[in-house]
């Protein structure tokens, strides 16, 4: 058997789906095997597999295992002269195994090898190529120089970045998303190494082939799409520790003496260093908006309120220190809390959302006002006017920060989707068909028949040949291509042809519910399929942990008397703590049993469920999976309120 291939997967269902697709029709002609280890996935992957790939050999973990003991399960077992280690995340083009295989097949002195990644834009890939990372280069790194002087070649180690994408190199570190090795080298240098949970094996195994004294090559003769984002996030403190929690593993096994100890000390200061970059980023990035929304509409606030003084009674200085210090801050907090509950603060941004929140914000402090004791109702004329500038200051900065293109500041109506679908007739049409059912609203779509077919849809306006006229002429912003009609060559050739009108691409495999795109190597995959995820809507998650947090502190007043009504008192007055603390939420699904609710959109484990509230005569004859998919489709707060209503005494 010429070669095997070993895909690792966690809850990646439909990226695993279009990868094992691409790998199929690319293993036409070759006598190979594929071993896919599932590491306890719960989004419905080993069912799918099953059903759809029932060739490939399926290893089922019952926990998560990590990549490197997933990958040696499978290698143990596999036959090839070839193991290929690749992503689930990933697309491969259909000469890409008979291009790999040649290349090694030439070159004996290849003990393993990578290839060209582009991302879901047609972007190349930095770590398709790297260096060791030795204390030097791992320095350069942390600190940016390599991002500073990609050209160096003192600077740019890391990446390689002065070596040419297209050109076939001899290289360190191969990337673990496609990893090519020898079976033969394997069996003389080990397998991975399992300390390793994730991160840092691949340049374990690479540095180990290398000690042997075989050659690892950069092979851009053939690309693959990798998506890189769905099954981890970069941004995270946990990939933060993980990732320099491997490198220090690797130091310790491969370095020694003051080597060692200087790079463990590089890593120490990385962690730290980019934990607390991590959380700085993550926290600014929530108070980032409301802090400038807050200093805008105050300052503003307080020039209108001198303007005011000055042309009214002709002075500075009527309205009382503690005005302006105490009580326009609140005004301003209340504006912005309730611009937050009417989704304000959702992307993308809309501006309706904005207007009414600040309406309600208004109209609760015109209200607390009208009860206050006269000697504190300084001006109902400055809370409206105030509110009048709160909303067009807010709107301001959004429409300025749109504008400038600031990352997830896009405005609702410049987010309306131009959609292309690129195939033969009767896939277009299926896909077309798909995004109603997605109910993915947009502005146009139009179909772009991948051959000579007759036009026989008004929705037709071309063909594949004259797909970047069209996106010039109908502005389009996203792009879907029909796996089944364009290969995987012919998309990433596409992708790099047009990646220069920032568009958005993504691709529907064939007989498939999902349609699979990714915007940036940072970025979770993008994916639009048939499923429930009403709940999962901000402005529902929102309204749902108000309810939960009301409702404990309603609660937690009432439990002196509360719980002389509940079977458990003890776990009652624990359930208000937890639901309070965010852990667990009064409602969500019913879990008695796994397949209840794993395919639906993930929430909180709930205190009561739809079926709690439900008598035994009409709980016994209903399906759970059934009421879970009602109660996550068509989510609203007066059900949750019902729920905990009808199930007090249950709590």
């Amino acid at each position: 058997m010429k070669l095997s291939i070993v895909i690792v997967n966690y809850n990646v269902k439909y990226f695993l789906e279009q990868c094992l697709i691409s790998v199929k029709a690319a293993l036409e002609g070759i006598d190979g095997e594929v071993f896919v280890v599932d590491n306890n996935s719960v989004d419905g992957s080993q069912q799918m597999l099953q059903e759809r790939f029932p060739e490939t050999t399926i290893i089922l973990n019952k926990e998560n295992v990590g990549f490197a003991k997933a990958n040696n399960q499978a290698i143990r077992l596999a036959k090839g002269e070839y193991v290929l280690l690749l992503n689930p995340d990933t697309i491969v083009e259909i000469d890409t195994f008979k291009k790999v295989i040649d290349f090694m097949d030439a070159h004996p002195d290849a003990g393993g090898l990578g290839v060209k990644m582009v991302d879901g834009r047609g972007n190349f890939l930095p770590e398709s190529k790297r260096s060791l990372p030795t204390p030097e280069v791992a320095f350069y790194k942390i600190f940016g120089l390599s991002k500073l002087f990609p050209k160096s070649k003192k600077f740019g180690k890391y990446h390689l970045s002065y070596l040419n994408e297209d050109e076939t190199n001899k290289v360190d570190i191969l990337a673990g998303a496609f990893m090519l090795i020898r079976k033969s080298v394997l069996d003389k240098i080990g397998l991975l190494d399992e300390t390793f949970f994730m991160y840092g094996e691949d340049i374990d195994l690479s540095y180990r082939i290398t000690l042997a004294g075989y050659n690892n090559y950069y092979f851009p003769k053939t690309r693959i799409i990798h998506y890189k984002g769905e099954s981890t996030k970069k941004g995270s403190l946990n990939y933060v520790k993980m990732f320099y929690n491997a490198m220090r593993i690797f130091s310790e096994k491969h370095f020694s003496g003051k080597y060692a100890k200087s790079y463990n000390a590089l890593i120490n200061f990385a962690i730290f260093f980019r934990a607390f970059l991590a959380v700085m980023a993550r926290f600014f990035k929530k108070i980032f908006l409301p802090l400038l929304d807050f200093t805008v509409i105050y300052a503003g606030f307080i020039l209108i309120m001198r303007y005011w003084e000055m042309s009214k009674f002709e002075n500075i200085g009527i309205y009382p220190e503690y005005y302006q210090y105490l009580i326009v801050p609140l005004y301003i907090i209340c504006w912005i809390f309730c611009c937050y509950l009417s989704g304000g603060y959702d992307r993308p941004v809309k501006l309706s959302k904005i207007i009414q929140g600040n309406t309600i914000g208004t109209i609760a402090i015109l209200v607390i006002y009208s009860l206050l004791n006269e000697r504190y109702r300084h001006s109902r004329f400055m809370i409206v006017i105030g509110a009048v500038w709160a909303i067009v200051a807010m709107i301001t900065i959004r429409y300025i920060l749109s504008k400038l293109k600031f990352t997830g500041f896009k405005l609702y109506s410049q987010t309306r989707k131009k959609i292309a679908i690129v195939g033969k007739p009767d896939e277009v049409k299926r896909v077309d068909e798909l995004l109603d059912q997605t109910g993915l609203g947009s502005e146009l779509r139009v179909y772009v028949y991948s051959d000579n077919s007759e036009k026989d849809n008004t929705k037709c306006v071309g063909y594949l040949t004259q797909l970047e006229e069209i996106v010039i002429i109908h502005k389009i912003n996203e792009i879907i291509f029909c796996a089944r009609d364009i290969d995987a060559k012919g998309i990433i050739n596409m992708m790099s042809q047009l990646h220069k009108y920032d568009l958005e691409f993504k691709t529907a495999p064939a007989e498939s519910v999902s349609i699979i795109g990714s915007n940036s190597i940072n970025t979770n995959g993008e994916l639009y399929f048939i499923d429930i995820n009403t709940i999962n809507k901000p402005a529902n998650k929102r309204s749902k942990r108000i309810i939960d947090i009301i409702a404990s502190l309603l609660f937690l007043i009432f439990s002196p008397i509360l719980v002389f009504f509940q079977k458990n008192p003890l776990k009652f007055l624990g359930d208000i703590f937890q639901v309070l603390f965010g852990s667990k939420s009064w409602v969500g699904y019913y879990t008695e049993k796994q397949e209840y609710y794993e395919k639906l959109p993930v929430i909180k484990r709930g205190v009561l469920s739809p079926m709690t509230v439900l008598p035994d005569s009409i709980r016994n004859t209903v399906n759970p999976t059934e009421i879970n998919l009602l109660y996550a489709k068509d989510y609203n707060t007066n059900n949750d309120l019902n729920i905990i209503l009808k199930g007090l005494r249950n709590l």
